[in-house]
This record gives C-alpha cells, structure tokens and sequence, in this order.
C-alpha cells in the first residue's frame, strides 16, 4: 500500500521573529487539514520534523501541533530529527504508517525558527550535524564543510566557480515567483560571480551567493491511502520514497561523489520503474551551490566532473531539459531545517495539481525530490505523481 499527498501548507521563509515554533506548527496544521477538506479528528497519526539542536529553547515539540485543535488530543503525535533531511524522515515515518495499516490519513509538520539565535551559536548548531572528532572545528561552522568539499572538488576537476554562478543564478531567479521564498531577487549572473563586498567569499570557494539563507519557516502536508485519497479533493502519489542513510565521518566515503544520494536515486528508478527521463522537474537539495552540483552527477544528469558544464549549459533552467529548483531551491527560499523536506514535498505536489502559481512547470506529471542531511549522510528521494 502506497501514501498519497492529499493537501498541503506552507508560511513563507524568512524571519518571523514576531512567532515562535508553536505559532508556525499551528498555522500550517490547521491550513493543510482544511485544504485537505479535513477535520482534526480524522487524522490519525502526526509526525513533527523539527531539527531544533539548539535554536529553541522548547524542545519535545510534538505536542506542539496539538495545540492547533483540541480534536487532536490523544492522537500519536512524534518527533524525528535527521539533521537537514528532518523534514524528509518526518515525511517518511507517515509513508510507514500508512503502509503498514495502522493509519489512514497522517498529519506531517516541518518547522525550524533559527533568526532567533545569535550568529555564532546558529554556526555551532548546524555543525552538530558533522562528524564533530573530525569536522568540529571546522572554521565557519558547515560553510566550512562543504568549502573544503569545494575545494577537493575544484582540485580534481578544475576550478567550477562559472558553474557554482549558474547554479545560484538560477535559483534567484526562480525564487523571483515563489510567493513562499526567503529572498525574491534575480541577483544574475555577474553578481554571483564575481567577488564583492556584498558578495565575499565564506568559507574556500564559496561566496556568499553559494550559500542557503538561515531562516524561519513551517510546511505541513496531510497523507491518506489511496483508496481514502481517491475521495480527496486531490491526490499525489508516492511512486517511490527510498531512504538511504551513509557513513557520517566525510573519512569514510567518497565525499565528492555523494554515494548516499546516487543510490537513493537507483534505488528510486529501480522501484517506480521510471528514470531520468520521466521526470517533468526536480527539487534537490542546494543547501550549498557545489551540493546542487555533485547532486547533478549524483542522479545520472551529468558524468563526474560535468555538473558545472551541465549548469551552464542551461539544461537545468526552468524551460531547459530538466528543470532543477523551479522553487528557487534552499538558495532562494531559505532553510530552515526541520521545515525543509516537508516544502520540498509540498511544492512538488503544488506542482503536479497545477497550483504552483508563477514557479510552475509547464504540463508537469512527474516530480523527483532529493533531500539530504549533513553532507550527504541521510539522503531521501521521492518521486510523486498525480492520480486525481
């Protein structure tokens, strides 16, 4: 038995410095049981994706979204954490429970609120999900992560700071129309390029511009069955959700090859029996511009040292071949981590129901998420299609 999306909610990214993480778990609870045509009381299971490590001083937050409707009291209600893809693994655990009888239609939520917290500690937060005895030091905190992942790119392959401009070009620019995204700005591509006061280098060869923005934000997504989706207003399905999960010391893998990420994606293709080709656009995890680059190589899009010239060929625009981050990606809209994997799934849907406004692709019917956390340790693909 496979889950179905049959509604959805989704604030906008950016500081909400004027809410908390209730406030943000509640609005889009109640906002996704409604555009489900739902009431509290016939859900039957929920699922919090709330990273947290840090950024809220509240943390047990599941009972959280039973603040959203008295109707939702002594309903299993349960928090899971996956670093980056927390919002992914939430999604996942719905999937599980549908599948395995025990409910019918499951309330998700993502939220993160990280504006709140000082620069220094929201740096120390996010390097808990590294491998600390090897990364913990690592100046300017996860930036400094994927900067040396940067570089031991640029060393093997040559210098892709063209390509690293493509990618976040692309993805300002489509976060132009999303009414959900953090920053809509077309910053272009000579500003992304080239170093600047507004634009200085972070952490190796990453600049400003190659990094996702720190931010506030909830998603929520209501799952049914099938046969309980086929009398929905609307319903997507999961042609497949594949969780794969790879070593966490950087030490111990192939880090420039994202090996966690390429097998979610076999294994995806494998058990929906489509490919690459099949996809009508795809949202992947651009926490890092390089990340969105291996990521290329990852799903069989370009070869191993061809992502940069894929990203300048413009086959991953919005009208190219297959387009990547119409959203605007992580880049654009912001990250706000436990929320993140729940947007991904929830725009991918708005997608494939014809309700994604100005960020819509075209004649869309095939959707592919990527999701990761950490630098590609939990690694979660989706593909999704409409059935009603």
């Amino acid at each position: 038995m496979t889950a179905c999306i049959i509604g959805w909610a989704h604030t906008p990214f950016g500081k909400h410095t004027d809410e908390t993480v209730e406030s943000l778990v509640t609005r889009v609870a109640r906002e996704a049981i409604a555009h489900a045509g739902l009431e509290a009381s016939e859900i039957d299971e929920i699922y919090l994706g709330h990273f947290n490590a840090g950024f809220s001083a509240q943390d047990f937050t599941a009972s959280l979204v039973l603040q959203a409707d008295d109707d939702f009291r002594f309903k299993p209600a349960t928090r899971v954490e996956n670093a980056c893809a927390t919002g992914s693994a939430a999604v996942h655990q719905g999937i599980k429970a549908i599948r395995a009888g025990a409910a019918r239609r499951v309330l998700i939520v993502g939220v993160e609120q990280m504006t709140t917290t000082p620069g220094p500690e929201i740096g120390a937060n996010l390097l808990k999900a590294s491998y600390l005895p090897e990364d913990g030091d690592t100046p300017a905190g996860f930036a400094g992560v994927f900067g040396k992942i940067a570089d031991g790119y640029f060393q093997k392959y040559g210098d892709q700071s063209d390509g690293l401009a493509a990618i976040a070009a692309k993805n300002h620019k489509n976060g132009v129309d999303n009414p959900y995204a953090q920053m809509r700005k077309d910053l272009g591509y000579d500003f992304c390029r080239a170093e600047s006061e507004k634009n200085p280098y972070v952490a190796g060869p990453l600049k400003r511009t190659d990094c996702s923005l720190v931010s506030d934000g909830a998603a929520a997504i209501v799952l049914a069955d099938v046969t309980t989706a086929m009398q929905a207003p609307r319903a997507i399905m999961f042609r497949a959700a594949e969780h794969v999960q790879d070593f966490l010391p950087m030490s111990k893998r192939d880090i420039l090859a994202f090996e966690g990420c390429a097998e979610g994606w076999k294994r995806a293709f494998a058990n929906s029996r489509t490919s690459l080709d099949d996809l009508s656009f795809v949202e992947t995890h651009d926490c890092f511009t390089i990340a969105e680059l291996i990521e290329y190589e990852a799903m069989g899009l370009a070869k191993p040292g061809q992502g940069g010239a894929l990203a300048m060929s413009g086959e991953t625009q919005k009208g190219g071949r297959l387009p990547v981050n119409p959203s605007g990606g992580l880049k654009a809209k912001g990250h706000p981590i436990g929320a993140t994997g729940v947007s991904m799934h929830a725009l991918t849907a708005m997608q494939l129901a014809g309700e994604a406004g100005g960020i819509q692709v075209p004649g869309a019917t095939l959707g592919g998420i990527f999701n990761m956390g950490g630098a590609a340790v939990a690694n979660y693909v989706s593909i999704l299609e409409r059935i009603r």
